[in-house]
């Protein structure tokens, strides 16, 4: 079954139950290693565990609170346990690699969702495209420059995520690269390591140091955003959007504290995440590997998906399915598919 451009047409595939039909008669039981469930995490890895009891198989999660050696140590209990497969949101994208080496050891295959290794292979990563997602908010914030000043010129700060991990790396190449395209645009990085309390401190220096500030980018909204905001708001730079004085903020994910914030005037673009699927995608490509089936790159749809199409690429890690990433902004900051929506509607 292919789509219009020579993919598998997964929605089809997910409703006549072609993925679920064959391991009907096995009982299958995969381990998910999830970092601290801060953020997107806790929707991920419910996700998953949702995906795979639709199939009727088990999950062991172990979550390791942030430490990238209790995730090793935790992801060689699964082994030990002889699971069908490993799903892992890495703490360390080149400390994983350990565990995939003894997983390999013993014929177990290798997943991650949200981040990718550094330095090994695995089997999948599932992940949205973090490159675009950065690339989308720095023509945001560009737009935004142009704007308020004539031409791509001003000050910009950008708060990392864990630099550690590839998808902060993603984030950061994405923005920087179009930075870069207009030299008349300052920005000061500084590391946020995935720390809410960190980015507050990151924000008030900034703030208070830089008079002319144009803008704000974070890796993460759901991380920074609300602390954002109220620190703007007790130093007196809180002009709503659109008044004069306004700092532009930008970030990547589109949770629902971001998505509340743009219907109040106080942000301006997130990059949407594709949350509640990345489980559910894994799932099925973990079936299909079960099954013995091959997995062939190219582009893969679902109708009505926000992140489709999408693409499933070589890569020195090992295959990867990249999600696009939708750029969210007044104009449709109440799409029902929007990660922030769905989780409004589910209660949070």
């Amino acid at each position: 079954m292919k789509s219009r451009h020579g993919g598998i047409l997964l929605g089809a595939l997910f409703s006549a139950g072609v993925f679920s039909q064959a391991l009907a008669a096995d009982q299958v039981v995969i381990g998910y290693s999830a970092p601290a469930l801060l953020g997107g995490q806790g929707q991920i890895q419910a996700g998953l565990v949702n995906g795979a009891k639709a199939k009727g198989w088990e999950v062991i999660t172990i979550t390791s609170g942030g430490d990238a050696q209790k995730q090793l140590n935790d992801i060689n209990d699964l082994i030990a346990q002889q699971v069908k497969a490993i799903v892992a949101v890495p703490d360390d994208s080149a400390g994983i690699c350990q565990a995939v080496s003894v997983a390999k050891e013993a014929n177990i295959p290798f997943y991650t969702i949200d981040r990718a290794p550094s330095g090994c292979q695995v089997d999948m990563v599932v992940l949205s495209d973090n490159y675009l997602a950065g690339k989308q908010a720095g023509e945001a914030m560009v737009a935004f420059l142009e704007a308020r000043h004539g031409s791509p010129k001003g000050k910009v700060l950008e708060v990392t995520g864990n630099l550690a991990q590839n998808v902060a790396q993603l984030r950061g190449a994405g923005f920087n690269d179009v930075m870069k395209q207009h030299p008349d645009i300052a920005v000061i990085t500084k590391v946020g390591d995935w720390d809410a309390s960190k980015g507050v401190d990151i924000v008030r220096d900034v703030v208070s140091a830089e008079a002319d500030l144009d803008g704000i980018y974070m890796h993460s909204d759901c991380v920074y955003s609300t602390g954002t905001v109220q620190t703007l708001k007790e130093l007196g730079k809180d002009a709503l959007s659109g008044a004069d004085g306004h700092i532009f903020l930008a970030s990547v994910d589109a949770c629902l504290a971001a998505l509340e914030l743009m219907r109040s005037n106080q942000f301006d673009h997130a990059s949407n995440q594709p949350i509640p699927d990345f489980g559910v995608l894994a799932v099925d490509f973990i079936e299909k590997k079960l099954n013995g089936e091959e997995i062939v790159p190219g582009e893969i749809s679902m109708e009505g998906a926000l992140w489709s199409p999408a693409r499933v690429e070589n890569a020195d890690v090992g295959l990867q399915l990249f999600l696009a990433t939708t750029p969210v902004n007044q104009s449709n900051m109440n799409d029902e598919r929007l990660w922030g929506n769905i989780e409004k509607k589910s209660g949070g």
